[in-house]
């Protein structure tokens, strides 16, 4: 069974399309408007191995806010949609990421409780134009859609693109960890509890 979502959400801030197939090949095809998020979702498609296309119009006239967490409303939307009820799915997920100086560690649980630990730092306001702060606004959209505990942190760096990036590569690898499918668990619910 094909694990493929499509979610539009149209508000008086944002309109936004998200089609998400978790067992992809990492094609993208991003456009927000906001170029830095445009190249975060394509590393975050790539490294998921998601197949991913996102369409926002947004009111970037006001700021990067609302077309950001929007998206990471709608993708983690998407991705709880794609995932139907969690049969067989490895459920637990983390990666460590290097990249130049940073080092970032997530952290996921597909359990059906949205959480977002956010341990992350950046030394400058912006990465171009788009205000680091929109970052853990972001993360904390896609984990309580997506209906995930998302534990994000960062260990080392000090330059905000490479921290940034990341961040974003450890969340891709930790999401494609938990959502694959377990062969030796087969179609049982990865849960006590019978249910996520």
């Amino acid at each position: 069974m094909a694990r493929i979502a499509t979610i539009d959400r149209t508000t008086s801030e944002t309109e936004i399309s998200v089609t998400l197939s978790l067992d992809g090949t990492g094609i993208a095809d991003i456009a927000t408007g906001i170029g830095f998020l445009d190249h975060m979702l394509t590393a975050l498609a790539r490294h998921g191995l998601f197949d991913l296309t996102i369409r926002a119009a947004g009111d970037l006239h006001i700021d990067f806010h609302h077309t950001t967490e929007d998206v990471g409303i709608v993708l983690g939307a998407a991705f709880a949609k794609a995932l139907g009820d969690k049969r067989g799915i490895r459920r637990f997920g983390h990666a460590v990421i290097p990249m130049d100086e940073a080092l970032a560690e997530a952290a996921v649980d597909i359990s059906g409780r949205p959480f977002l630990a956010w341990n992350v730092a950046f030394n400058r306001p912006k990465i171009g134009d788009m205000d680091t702060e929109l970052f853990e606004e972001f993360f904390r959209a896609l984990a309580f859609n997506a209906l995930i505990t998302l534990h994000l942190t960062c260990r080392a760096g000090h330059n905000a693109h490479h921290v940034a990036e990341a961040c974003f590569k450890a969340t891709a690898r930790a999401l494609r960890m938990s959502s694959e499918r377990d062969p030796r668990l087969g179609d049982a619910i990865p849960s006590t509890k019978g249910s996520l």
